[in-house]
């Protein structure tokens, strides 16, 4: 009985962190933008601002965006395909 939750033990921390590594992986090919570069590009035709923070952090934050449109990050789905392709979108989620 030991040898089976050890076992299963070590088999949900391989998957963890295989889950792990494919995440970094998969961030490390977005493009990010510095602060410096959307400053310069706000109020441009060709760049929509998403605020996808949490709800919670996004209601207690003393700063936002101007121009940027909140998105709830839990329904990527729902509004994703609404923003056109042709578009530079930046997702705000600091």
């Amino acid at each position: 009985m030991k040898r089976r939750v050890v076992t299963g033990l070590a088999m949900a921390f391989s998957i963890a962190a295989v889950a792990m590594l494919i995440g970094t992986a998969l961030a490390a090919d977005v493009p990010r933008i510095t602060k410096e570069e959307l400053k310069s590009k706000l109020g441009g035709r060709d760049i929509v601002i998403l605020d996808v923070r949490r709800s919670g952090d996004w209601k207690t934050s003393p700063s936002k965006i101007q121009g940027a449109v909140r998105e709830d990050p839990a329904n990527v789905d729902s509004w994703a395909a609404k923003y056109p392709k042709e578009k530079t979108l930046v997702l705000y989620c600091a």
